[in-house]
């Protein structure tokens, strides 16, 4: 096959898949009416079509080389904590901590750890922030894991605009930046390509779904502190889900409805299976009420446990505390991500 006629192919190829997902994103999916693996494939398709109705298109434009300029690097006790900054597109290179630990494997497994809303983005999970409770990047390169937490839109030293860029949401930008981080990632020599996890809390906790959600190269999650259901978010309220770094057409196109809103969070987690994904979802979440947390735990666990054989893989702990990350909590979910990345 010829350059140009292989492009060819792929420009048809994509733009079936496109009328594909305008054709599948009608409403919203009955999970209860999902029996077989079949069926479970047909609905994670129109799921991923459903998201991006809301947070608009995955670009669909070839992924440039990677690119990582080196910014500079420091020595800490258990790892170098590298501050690089990566490609994303264009001309936009997104800023981010990279810590490669000491003591690690040959080809050690890595996490892509998402910060909190901060104003200093990265530099909380990597250690420098002050609430220890949120420095798992530092805690699993203390483990082992080669880890990497890029600053999202907005946020630390991110400047970049979106919608400059014509992305239709802050939320599409992010998961464009996370999958290229997966990217510089799987670049690394001393990386196992195949042991590639996600973790994050608040933000980064449903910024973790949303990308694992679209990159099936992240084997293992850890969502802390980052959703329920719409429904139950702030009474169905969802004007937070609808601001500029989130995803706006959830005002504009759905007037914050949650019953109109063609995707939901049980919908996210389905599309997820059968991969291992821990939970901590608190009791006193003032951000995500506990039931809602719930109701998205139990129609997933139909599918881990029905559809794939998979019970073990889905996790969900329910703290007595509040919006928070705490250390028991973290230990519980790190073993979690020894037993399925190691």
């Amino acid at each position: 096959m010829t350059r140009t006629t292989r492009r060819d192919f792929l420009t048809k190829a994509i733009s079936a898949i496109t009328l594909r997902a305008d054709r599948f994103a009608q409403d919203k999916i009955d999970l209860a009416n999902i029996h077989t693996r079949a069926e479970w494939r047909m609905a994670r398709e129109k799921i991923l079509a459903n998201m991006q109705l809301v947070m608009g298109e995955l670009p669909k434009q070839k992924r440039p080389p990677v690119k990582i300029v080196r910014v500079h690097s420091e020595e800490a006790q258990a790892f170098y904590r590298v501050k690089i900054k990566y490609l994303s597109e264009g001309d936009d290179y997104v800023p981010a901590y990279l810590l490669i630990p000491h003591k690690r494997a040959r080809r050690a497994p890595a996490m892509l750890c998402l910060h909190q809303t901060t104003r200093i983005g990265k530099d909380e999970p990597a250690g420098l922030g002050g609430d220890p409770n949120l420095h798992y990047a530092a805690e699993l390169a203390e483990r082992g894991y080669v880890t990497l937490t890029p600053d999202y839109p907005y946020l630390g030293e991110n400047n970049t605009d979106p919608y400059k860029r014509n992305y239709v949401s802050c939320t599409m930008k992010g998961i464009w930046n996370h999958i290229r981080a997966i990217d510089v990632l799987q670049s690394l020599d001393y990386v196992n390509p195949q042991r590639i996890g996600a973790i994050g809390h608040s933000l980064g906790g449903h910024n973790t779904l949303f990308v694992a959600a679209f990159d099936q190269r992240i084997k293992a999650m850890v969502t802390s502190c980052g959703f329920n259901s719409f429904k139950k978010y702030y009474k169905g309220d969802l004007t937070g889900w609808s601001g500029v770094r989130y995803m706006p057409l959830i005002a504009e196109k759905y007037a914050k409805d949650s019953a109109r809103v063609p995707f939901d969070f049980p919908d996210i987690l389905v599309a997820l299976a059968p991969r291992p994904l821990f939970i901590n979802a608190p009791l006193r979440d003032s951000n995500f009420e506990v039931s809602g947390v719930r109701d998205c735990v139990d129609a997933a666990k139909t599918i881990y446990e029905k559809i794939f054989r998979a019970d073990n893989h889905l996790t969900a702990i329910y703290p007595d505390a509040g919006h928070e990350f705490p250390a028991d909590i973290r230990n519980q979910a790190y073993r979690f991500l020894d037993r399925s990345l190691r």
